[in-house]
């Protein structure tokens, strides 16, 4: 059995809640070697859609590949059922893909970013009108990887973009989805 953290983010969490996410999310061991961490935030925020007002979101490291679902639903226990179906669908498709491209399990290359979510808020003082506020800080690794990785990572996450450290330039790049058209590759230059 896995070790899953569950906590909640300005809520706290009942007891039953807990140990339903664990049972439900528990079972992903047996689909996937080497997890090394499993963490699950349950959140209710304040919206006029009384559909979106529970909000579980699930992240998994497995061997440097992070695989990351969210689902919003107006039970907090439908909320966990669908992200734990997502997640589902996501290692099937992760290991649909290492078999495709011939890999066995564990064979994975250690230069996947491993995302390293801070639990804390940051926020900016507001001293002036028209000052923002970061509602969240990530934190995470940049190891060396091909843009292929990158955007085998990206799409494994379901974010739109993401930044690397390519192996071959050995600089900072975000790969990231066009809408239409496929994949761009921003190149950053310092001045």
């Amino acid at each position: 059995m896995i070790d899953i953290v569950v906590s909640g983010r300005n809520i706290e969490v009942p007891e039953d809640l807990r140990e339903y996410a664990q049972q439900k999310l528990g079972r992903l061991d047996r689909y996937l070697d080497n997890i090394m961490e499993l963490r699950v935030e349950m959140s209710a925020p304040k919206t006029k859609s009384a559909a979106d007002r529970q909000v579980v979101q699930a992240t998994l490291v497995a061997g440097g590949t992070l695989l990351r679902a969210e689902e919003r639903s107006a039970d907090m226990y439908a909320a966990i059922d669908a992200v734990a179906d997502k997640l589902f669908r996501q290692v099937r498709r992760y290991k649909d893909r290492l078999q495709r491209k011939g890999r066995v399990r564990g064979d994975r290359p250690a230069a996947l970013a491993a995302e390293i979510e801070m639990d804390t808020e940051y926020a900016l003082d507001e001293e002036e009108e028209g000052e923002f506020t970061f509602e969240r800080v990530k934190r995470f690794d940049l190891r060396p990887m091909s843009s292929s990785e990158a955007v085998e990572q990206m799409e494994l996450l379901g974010h739109d973009f993401f930044a690397f450290l390519n192996s071959d330039t050995e600089e900072v790049n975000v790969a990231y989805r066009r809408t239409e058209t496929g994949y761009g590759l921003l190149e950053l230059v310092l001045p």
